[in-house]
């Protein structure tokens, strides 16, 4: 016996502003003031139009909308490499908030190395209205064609060398901190495990360490190269490691968190002890979540990450509705996440 065949149904037709106007028999401008809540439409026409557009599944065309303004709601995004735990953190905040403000991310860039210049073609490209960029590296052409074309550029979480508007942790000063407090502990032998030399926020916090050091009649008993990468922290944990033991570092600062994971995951590997337990200190800096818990129980200084990206956007979006208006360089201070990863002075409850 043969059964009919069932045939999908056709797809509604999308409803749009001309299709509710004609429903309504009214014109295209009354159902948008309408759709809008605006009170010159009487509330009996409002209500009838809301049910009819209801009905028809109506969505605003958002693109279409901010188009006919003379903007496009995309907000460019260069992201530093998402092998580093902190990336995905921040992108996360700032899909977020950028929802939040009736904008969307358009990721141009994420990854090791400098953002190529078909790249920043691409802000033009896409018609965004503006740009973050985060601790990828940047090449001053970039900045010049976002200049020459009216696209306003804030730098989250880095500082540009030479001129612009950024919003950053004060690397510095939480680099000093952490030296200040590592010496208040009695340290005395110490190491760095540094990041992307061309990066600034590796710079600040490196400079900061050091320089605390120096002032107090201490220098470095060794420096390593972790590249940013947890990996890179593993290397240098394991060259700390090969030492012999009176050679060894008795703290260690590695300018991010990540690499400090996979330093204390070497020491440990090796059988030598981290921190609290004795043995070396291992301090870093970023707050990244898995770090502050076991098995890390990092002592870090934490990225003030929701002020950073709402600061950003601030100034960004500042920008695009008054270009002239002059540069901003914004720092904000970290907190000291104190845990088990290092020996501590006793320290006041706010640090």
């Amino acid at each position: 016996m043969d059964h009919p065949v069932s045939r999908p149904r056709p797809a509604r037709p999308r409803a749009t502003l001309l299709s509710l106007s004609q429903a309504a028999g009214v014109s295209i401008s009354t159902v948008s003031r309408a759709l809008r809540g605006d009170t010159r439409i009487s509330s009996a026409t409002r209500r009838r139009i809301s049910a009819l557009a209801a009905e028809a599944g109506y969505a605003p065309d958002t693109l279409a909308r901010t188009l006919l303004g003379g903007r496009s709601g995309l907000i460019g995004l260069v992201l530093g490499p998402m092998r580093n735990p902190f990336y995905p953190a921040l992108l996360e905040e700032l899909v977020a908030q950028a929802a939040d403000r009736g904008l969307r991310l358009l990721i141009l860039h994420a990854g090791e190395g400098s953002m190529e210049e078909r790249t920043a073609q691409a802000l033009l490209g896409y018609r965004v209205d503006g740009c973050i960029v985060t601790s990828a590296v940047l090449p001053s052409r970039v900045t010049a064609i976002c200049a020459e074309n009216a696209v306003p550029l804030v730098m989250v979480n880095r500082v540009a060398r030479d001129h612009g508007t950024a919003v950053s942790c004060d690397n510095t000063e939480g680099g000093a901190r952490l030296a200040g407090l590592l010496l208040a502990a009695g340290h005395r032998r110490f190491a760095i495990v540094g990041g992307h030399a061309d990066t600034s926020t590796s710079q600040d916090r490196e400079r900061g360490f050091a320089t605390h050091l120096a002032e107090a009649g201490h220098g470095l008993a060794c420096r390593f190269d972790g590249g940013s990468t947890r990996e890179g922290g593993w290397a240098a944990g394991l060259r700390i490691a090969a030492l012999p033991p009176k050679a060894r570092p008795d703290a260690v600062f590695a300018v991010s968190d990540g690499m400090a994971m996979g330093l204390i995951d070497a020491l440990r590997s090796a059988a030598i002890p981290v921190g609290m337990m004795g043995g070396i200190s291992v301090v870093g800096f970023d707050g990244v979540a898995t770090a502050l818990h076991p098995p890390y129980e990092l002592t870090t200084i934490v990225v003030p990450v929701p002020a950073l990206v709402r600061r950003g956007l601030d100034l960004l979006l500042a920008r695009i509705t008054e270009p002239d208006a002059p540069d901003e360089l914004v720092t904000l201070r970290g907190a000291l996440h104190p845990g088990r990863s290092a020996r501590l002075p006793a320290l006041p409850e706010s640090t």
